[in-house]
């Protein structure tokens, strides 16, 4: 098992049960290919750097992932497939950051 952190990057205009179906939902993915969510953690919604869709604000989440580099590919496809979700991305590391992270501390 390779260990990931997975930032994920909503519609702003989601409301707040749609966007707990749809963590609900990746998490449920993620698990089903033997996958472990070791932590996790919402950082709201927050400035982009840049817009996407015409939107300037997006709803964050950082997951923290044990799970094989080979189904890594087969989320890819599934995550491409949603509308809702703006954009994502999948880093490799040697050991999980400690959380909280700064950015989580940032909005505080």
């Amino acid at each position: 098992m390779n260990k990931f952190e997975l930032v994920l990057i909503y519609n702003p205009e989601l409301s707040n049960s749609k966007l707990s179906d749809q963590l609900k939902f990746i998490k449920n993915l993620i698990i089903d290919k033997s996958g472990k969510i070791v932590n996790e953690e919402s950082w709201g919604l927050r400035d982009l750097s840049y817009s996407i869709k015409k939107f300037q604000k997006a709803f964050y989440t950082l997951l923290q992932l044990e799970i094989s580099g080979n189904v890594v590919k087969d989320l890819n496809n599934q995550f491409n497939q949603s509308d809702d979700l703006l954009r994502y991305i999948f880093i490799k590391v040697e050991k999980h950051q400690e959380l909280p992270s700064k950015l989580n501390n940032e909005k505080k």
